[in-house]
């Protein structure tokens, strides 16, 4: 008898703990899925399908919680994590390229190290931001992005806190370094190109005009 309620038991817990985790795995594909297309709308410079893809990232969000809340422990597994991860880094996204305000960890309703690791994933995207905007000469846009992947950087380097803490957040950010400085070759082999075109430019004005 004591046996067979044990089973009963088991069994009971497992499945409900099998079946949040199934629900969870499905929203998870889901918010990555929207974020991703969130980060494409910005990119192709289109803000409002952003905002409503970022606006069913944050319902998917909160449905994982709600699902997930007598679960911690799939909660914080790493597929779960990483969904929300990529919400972050598009909500990141878009704050950065279009000046918004950056929002903080509490507002976003996420955990201070997922929200770290969405943060390290922002200057890749600022890096295609940047290339997208050289491919039409220098500009102080670029240069504005730049100054943010530096500053995330800067943000990112103090975090010297254990891996089990921070889930590989140090080798994200050591990663972050060459990032930043390929983009800021870029910039500057950019700014030299313009300044050549426009010394040539100027030259051109100042010679008297060669007749034939």
């Amino acid at each position: 008898m004591v046996y067979s309620q044990l089973s009963e038991l088991c069994h009971r817990d497992l499945e409900a703990q099998h079946l949040a985790r199934e629900e969870a795995l499905k929203l998870a594909r889901l918010l990555t899925r929207h974020a991703a297309q969130a980060i494409r709308a910005i990119h192709r410079g289109e803000p409002q399908v952003a905002d409503e893809e970022l606006k069913e990232a944050q319902a998917l969000l909160e449905k994982i919680k709600s699902t997930l809340t007598s679960f911690p422990d799939l909660y914080f597994s790493g597929y779960t994590q990483d969904a929300i991860k990529e919400y972050v880094e598009a909500r990141l996204t878009q704050s950065l390229i279009e000046e918004r305000t950056l929002p903080m960890p509490e507002e976003l309703g996420v955990e201070t190290a997922t929200y770290l690791r969405g943060l390290g994933e922002t200057p890749g995207e600022l890096r295609r931001r940047c290339l997208d905007i050289l491919r039409k000469g220098y500009s102080d846009e670029a240069e504005r992005l730049l100054t943010h992947m530096d500053e995330i950087y800067a943000l990112l380097v103090t975090m010297d806190y254990p891996d089990a803490i921070t889930n590989g957040l140090r080798r994200q950010t050591d990663m972050l370094r060459g990032i930043i400085e390929r983009t800021r070759a870029d910039l500057t082999l950019s700014l030299r190109e313009d300044s050549l075109k426009k010394a040539i430019r100027e030259l051109e004005q100042k010679l008297p005009d060669q007749k034939t």
